[in-house]
């Protein structure tokens, strides 16, 4: 890859930090080293470090976890083995806020990844098992954030996730920040339909507004569309106008 493509701004910021603490660093950079999320960390624009936590584990073993107390199934994460992990980061990151992902945090939203990619960046705890000791998130003021409404393995692919997002954000990293401005999500629309040649494709056809050279018209139409799919599928973003 190549930093080429990242288009240079008059506006210059230290590099964006994002600092993982996993049972799993060899997943990172995964997808997060390729595209242009994979040129910006290249060309310096944004800095990935990982942690290790089992570095921190109990006794010969490096024991993470243990079993949850009043009972019950799977294994919950040591709070004494991620404050130590958590102080650590924020030893080498000073000032970054600390998220937990966790599926009964805060849904995140295109508000809250505007808000973190215009900060200096961000701990990411990716939990595993059956949670995390509430006690270190309460200690270390950790905010929970959740991607959507299921569960997965652990928080390494949701920190990825919010990662991807806030890093696109970064001036230059995407070029065109028009194409931002109309993106699902920023004026709680979703977008509108995108066509592209050839003109026809198996009896489909772009609509012909498209291909009027009226902007005025063309705006309209995709104003309209966004509202139309908006209403269909995400009414929820329609109330929050």
């Amino acid at each position: 890859m190549s930093s080429a493509s990242i288009t240079p701004t008059c506006e210059q910021r230290a590099p964006w930090q994002a600092h993982v603490l996993t049972l799993f660093p060899e997943m990172f950079p995964g997808p997060l080293g390729v595209s242009l999320v994979g040129t910006a960390l290249e060309a310096g624009v944004w800095q990935l470090t990982t942690t290790q936590i089992r570095e921190f584990g109990i006794g010969r073993h490096r024991n993470v976890d243990d079993t949850p107390a009043g009972g019950g199934a799977g294994m919950v994460l040591r709070c004494d083995v991620l404050a130590e992990a958590i102080d650590h980061a924020h030893g080498l990151t000073s000032g970054l806020p600390a998220i937990c992902l966790s599926p009964r945090g805060e849904p995140l939203t295109q508000a809250i990844v505007r808000e973190l990619s215009s900060g200096p960046g961000a701990v990411f705890l990716a939990g595993r098992f059956e949670g995390i000791d509430q006690r270190v998130i309460d200690a270390r003021g950790l905010r929970e954030i959740s991607v959507g409404d299921y569960v997965l393995s652990g928080g390494e692919l949701p920190a990825m996730t919010i990662i991807d997002a806030c890093v696109r954000l970064l001036p230059g990293v995407l070029g065109a920040q028009a194409s931002l401005t109309e993106e699902s999500f920023e004026t709680n629309r979703l977008e509108y339909p995108q066509y592209t040649r050839p003109r026809d494709w198996e009896g489909l056809s772009i609509p012909e507004v498209l291909l009027s050279g009226d902007h005025g018209r063309v705006a309209k139409w995709r104003q309209e569309e966004a509202d139309r799919l908006t209403a269909e599928r995400r009414p929820d973003l329609l109330e929050n106008s």
